[in-house]
């Protein structure tokens, strides 16, 4: 996979005379909204570049389910599973259901694995202790969650489950376990697919609300898959920074293949990144800004990309009209593929992105030009 690096000069014509690559093809591959303005440092996919054999490699991709019918079946072809986000439980042990029929359907139509995703999101739209320490601690809560769940799977034909569980109060480390156990001896028999989603921890030991209920062993043991939420080290109220740095990821993962099998491990793949304003206050919060929509906001304002060689995250800074000046990071085609060669150094089954609502066609030509998605429907 070739990527160039756009340099003070080029114009589209030039770099697809360079590569002898047809121009409108350059431009639909790299999703430029304006191809007669190229950031400088802006990272370009050089279609057609490489070949060979691919690995195969295992894809999930989350979406809300409002994703555009255009954007989700352009993806699907790359993707392994795919997890509409989200059923949430309630204390007492309902679901709270989504429209999901026709993305289930658009997932069998691409072979596709279709997986309902369960969470403990609450009625404010954050995760709550509260909902999963009722499911983990009531048995009649939980038998009527887990009722509820295998009615779903039924009804909808979902292909399997995965359990999004965030912020579990510490002490409900080893209920959340027993969920997981019960999980896996009531769905195993029946056929379906098991994954949940986990904390990017670097130890066992590691303190805060995220980390502690999340053990790595247990789910390694009870889930077929286990996705490392390896992202949102930058995030909406963090400092200018990489949402998934590589360095950091390295490490989450230099742990995480010592608890979990890496053939079961699914690495969290960030699609999108922030913009923050400057200078940058504790409790001010950064919009989220799509990559496609990034590059073109470092075009349309004459901003020179950067490339943090460490994290492997491009990022720029501008001044907007009304004189503020902003930082913006995000992802692009290099750190797409510094990310995806993470899944060849550890031996990892493959990535599960968050999410694929907005199109990226550079990221995909990066993962299209290194892995074959696994088909497993």
């Amino acid at each position: 996979m070739e990527i160039y690096a756009v340099r003070a000069g080029d114009t589209l014509y030039s770099v697809a005379k360079k590569y002898s690559v047809d121009p409108s093809r350059l431009a639909d591959a790299n999703q430029l909204a304006d191809p007669s303005r190229l950031a400088v440092g802006s990272a370009l996919v050089i279609p057609g570049y490489g070949g060979g054999a691919l690995r195969q490699a295992e894809v999930n991709g989350y979406a809300y389910p409002n994703i555009p019918a255009a954007v989700l079946n352009a993806t699907l072809p790359y993707l392994t599973f795919f997890c509409p986000f989200s059923y949430s439980m309630t204390p007492d042990g309902a679901l709270l259901p989504i429209d999901d029929r026709p993305l289930v359907f658009s997932a069998y139509a691409a072979n596709t694995a279709p997986l309902m995703t369960v969470t403990n999101l609450g009625s404010s739209g954050g995760f709550s202790g509260d909902i999963a320490h009722a499911v983990f601690t009531d048995e009649a809560v939980q038998t009527r969650v887990i009722d509820n769940i295998l009615s779903t799977l039924r009804e909808k034909k979902y292909y399997g489950i995965n359990f999004n569980i965030e912020y579990v109060h510490p002490f409900d480390r080893e209920g959340y376990n027993a969920f997981l156990r019960r999980a896996a001896d009531t769905f195993h028999p029946l056929g379906y697919f098991l994954s949940t989603a986990i904390a990017p921890k670097t130890s066992d030991a590691q303190s805060g609300l995220l980390y502690q209920a999340h053990d790595y062993a247990a789910h390694g043991e009870y889930m077929d898959r286990v996705i490392v939420m390896t992202y949102e080290w930058g995030y909406t109220y963090s400092s200018p920074q990489a949402v998934s740095p590589v360095d950091r990821m390295r490490r989450v993962l230099e742990y995480a293949v010592t608890r979990i099998p890496p053939g079961k491990l699914l690495m969290g793949f960030s699609n999108y990144g922030y913009n923050w304003q400057l200078p940058w206050r504790q409790g001010e919060a950064a919009s989220v800004v799509s990559s496609a929509a990034a590059t073109a906001l470092a075009a349309s304002v004459g901003a020179e990309i950067r490339y943090d060689a460490v994290a492997a995250a491009p990022y720029f800074y501008y001044t907007d009209a009304q004189g503020r000046q902003h930082a913006v990071w995000y992802e692009d085609a290099r750190s797409w593929q510094a990310r995806l060669a993470l899944v060849e150094e550890f031996a990892l089954a493959g990535i599960s992105i968050w999410t694929i609502d907005k199109l990226y066609r550079p990221g995909l030509e990066v993962l299209g030009g290194t892995f074959s998605a696994e088909k497993i429907v």
